[in-house]
């Protein structure tokens, strides 16, 4: 019980820090959506249901607030999908995204800090490597609802962001509306994602710490 209180309270505490860099970064005029950071460390922290809800109430507590038309309700996909592949990021690398550790060894104290520093690298990696390949989900899943919002809606345009001013400017007429969704999405993923994804994983671990030493 007091698990799942703790676990709720983290979520409603991710949704509402992730409208509040969404906001920021919308007022501060920064072309970057910054509305799943603490997706990634719910995830984390939580695992996928957790980081899931967390996802979906943030678009839909947002444009419900923010009035951005139905058609945003649909980019509500993007957001949990970045649990998603968070949490197969988690198992696939427990040791560089969990608190799991080989324990049955007790290291010497040069081994130890040649272990801690490989360790660091290694996280370094795998959070990179996160943030490309969610990018590319991103920039895909992205790319693909706007277009058919926009197959239904051809006067919709995005408020948050910039890739629309990026798909009318960076190609022809003769470029297929799909491909210019999704391309226009890459530079402004390629930076979302590597800030979502490091700070993501450093309030994640802030978090951890904390709740080890007041909840254990």
């Amino acid at each position: 019980m007091r698990k799942t209180l703790l676990m709720l309270g983290l979520c409603i505490s991710g949704i509402l820090l992730n409208m509040f860099f969404s906001r920021l970064c919308f007022y501060a005029g920064f072309p970057l959506y910054m509305d799943t950071i603490l997706t990634i460390t719910v995830t984390l922290n939580g695992g996928l249901f957790w980081g899931m809800l967390c996802g979906a109430l943030t678009n839909v507590i947002s444009h419900s607030i923010w009035g951005h038309g139905w058609e945003a309700y649909l980019f509500t996909i993007c957001n949990i999908a970045t649990a998603y592949i968070t949490w197969l990021f988690m198992k696939f690398f427990p040791r560089e995204l969990t608190n799991k550790q080989d324990t049955l060894q007790k290291p010497s104290p040069l081994s130890a800090k040649s272990s801690r520093l490989i360790t660091l690298m290694d996280r370094v990696i795998i959070l990179t490597l996160l943030s490309f390949a969610l990018c590319i989900a991103m920039s895909i899943l992205g790319g693909l609802i706007a277009t058919f919002i926009l197959y239904l809606n051809s006067y919709y345009f995005e408020i948050d962001g910039v890739a629309g001013t990026f798909s009318a400017t960076m190609f022809g007429q003769d470029v297929p509306l799909v491909l210019k969704e999704i391309i226009s999405r890459i530079p402004v993923n390629i930076v979302d994602r590597l800030i979502s994804a490091f700070a993501g994983f450093g309030i994640a671990v802030l978090l951890r710490r904390f709740i080890h030493k007041n909840f254990n």
